[in-house]
């Protein structure tokens, strides 16, 4: 059984994650991966078939930062608020310097003049390894369950 103290960690770094993204700090975003992190939004149906096609795949933080860069910077389009409701994050299994974790999340939307939505539902499929500045996520795979997305896909899952 992974360890209290460990899985404490890990709850604060999907709360940082989810906060992170709800407060709009996209600039810190990166900040929760290490540097040679794979990030892929992909529906549930091209997961389970391992088909190759993703929404959004980067790979490296240099690719996370030219994303934010592009959220602040070049993309136009009608502001929203996100919100993350992520579950109680599962371990299917951990080392001394990596854990694997599987974690429900809802994303619920917000135009500023229209009733919440839901955006997008899924799972999160992640591995988490120990650095010197904490757990990072190596891996963050956002599995959702439908296979559309409602409009475009502007900010990370």
């Amino acid at each position: 059984m992974l360890p209290v103290e460990r899985r404490a960690e890990l709850l604060d770094l999907y709360s940082a994650y989810a906060a992170c993204l709800d407060d709009g700090r996209f600039g810190e975003w990166p900040d929760l991966f290490v540097e040679d992190c794979h990030y892929r939004v992909v529906p549930r149906e091209n997961y389970d078939h391992d088909l190759p096609l993703s929404t959004m795949e980067l790979h490296g933080t240099g690719m996370l930062r030219d994303r934010v860069y592009g959220v602040e910077s070049t993309l136009f389009h009608a502001p929203y608020y996100q919100r993350h409701i992520i579950g109680i994050p599962r371990i299917l299994d951990y080392s001394d310097d990596e854990i694997a974790v599987e974690a429900n999340y809802l994303v619920i939307r917000t135009k500023r003049d229209q009733p919440s939505e839901v955006f997008n539902a899924g799972r999160y499929l992640d591995t988490v390894v120990t650095t010197q500045q904490g757990l990072k996520f190596r891996q963050k795979f956002c599995v959702f369950d439908s296979e559309l997305i409602p409009n475009s896909l502007i900010y990370p899952i």
